[in-house]
């Protein structure tokens, strides 16, 4: 009996966990979520990269840059140009250079800019048969067989043939304008579309996307190589630098602006202005010699003065500072032009004896002082 109830719990506890368990797996299922990272590398500053990426499972040779250099690009007449970015800012020398090469054989492909309501216009009317005014944008229905309906080109300006104008092949919307169109030139081709988007790397998975992008590049299939330019409007480095470097910039200031409030001075309230002294400093200088003279200090006064004179002297003439007794009144009377008894009774180092022989002394120090 005492066995049983000491294997009871144990078998309560393995029971409770049989049922807790069974909840988990009844409520719980397993899920596989797929989370789509950020682009890293090329892919997160080449658009075209996936396009790139199936060309070049497909066979194909594929060249892609971020700026249009005809230079280095070395056009073949097969090869197939795409220039992703907007064409006005294309110089007229690139687009000479451009169609030159179409002539001889080449694919382009251009988009449109982008449309601006009152002043959207495209400078590739100079070239081929469009007007030059676009319109509004608006979407057209692309149904593949097999595919769930489409509507592309809703983000892209729609354009109008010129009277006359012959196409190889053109897609226009219910309004009446068009969205894409390819031109016959010289030995080549052009086509003009409304937007790529359909190309970048997002949109680019998508079947119908697939299969337009195939017809697209069909002319030089197989051909020549593929020259996918991706950034050719890519701006100003002061222009970059006007609309990201402030997501760095502006913490930075908030940060040096609150260190600065924690170093500045803590100022307090107004106080008044000290009170000025009452005496200038001569009158102390007064104050202290009539003192010393009123208690017979008259050596103390006369010595301060002759050093005063010497020193200023020895700024004047170190040499005859230097010498001593009748040399220096010598040297000193040719300098200043007066004899030398005089200059050797005012440099005499003996203290003066009377009151009256100290003015005296004193007077022809000062103006002793004032000559030199």
């Amino acid at each position: 009996m005492s066995r049983a109830r000491s294997v009871l719990p144990w078998l309560s506890g393995l029971a409770l966990i049989g049922v807790l368990v069974a909840w988990f797996l009844l409520t719980h299922k397993r899920e596989l979520q797929t989370i789509p990272l950020p682009a890293r590398g090329e892919a997160s500053y080449n658009p075209l990269y996936a396009l790139k990426l199936s060309l070049h499972a497909q066979g194909q040779q594929v060249q892609s840059r971020q700026r249009l250099d005809l230079a280095k690009m070395h056009l073949g007449r097969h090869d197939t140009v795409l220039i992703y970015s907007d064409p006005r800012t294309l110089g007229d020398a690139e687009l000479e250079a451009l169609f030159a090469f179409v002539e001889t054989g080449g694919h382009l492909i251009l988009r449109l800019p982008a449309w601006q309501q009152g002043a959207s216009h495209t400078t590739l009317a100079q070239w081929l048969p469009i007007e030059a005014n676009l319109h509004k944008p608006a979407c057209m229905a692309l149904n593949v067989a097999g595919q769930t309906p489409h509507r592309e080109f809703c983000n892209g300006a729609q354009f109008d043939l010129s009277k006359g104008a012959k196409t190889r092949a053109a897609w226009h919307t219910r309004q009446g304008q068009h969205v894409f169109a390819r031109f016959g030139y010289g030995d080549g081709s052009v086509d003009v579309l409304s937007t790529l988007e359909m190309l970048n790397n997002d949109s680019l998975i998508e079947p119908p996307h697939s299969d337009f992008t195939r017809q697209l590049l069909a002319p030089n299939w197989n051909a020549g190589r593929m020259h996918l330019v991706y950034a050719a409007d890519m701006p100003p480095l002061w222009r970059w630098l006007l609309i990201h470097a402030w997501k760095v910039l502006l913490p930075l200031l908030l940060a040096l602006l609150a260190w600065l409030c924690l170093r500045a001075q803590r100022f307090g309230p107004w106080l008044p202005s000290p009170m000025q002294p009452r005496r200038a400093l001569l009158e102390h200088v007064d104050a202290s010699g009539e003192h010393l003279l009123r208690y017979g200090k008259l050596t103390l006064l006369h010595r301060a003065l002759r050093e005063t004179v010497l020193a200023r002297l020895r700024r004047v003439d170190p040499l005859i500072a230097a010498q001593q007794g009748d040399t220096q009144a010598r040297l000193l009377a040719q300098r200043l032009g007066l004899h030398p008894d005089t200059l050797r009774a005012v440099l005499d180092t003996r203290p003066p004896a009377t009151p009256h022989e100290f003015r005296q002394r004193i007077a022809r120090l000062i103006a002793l002082r004032k000559r030199l």
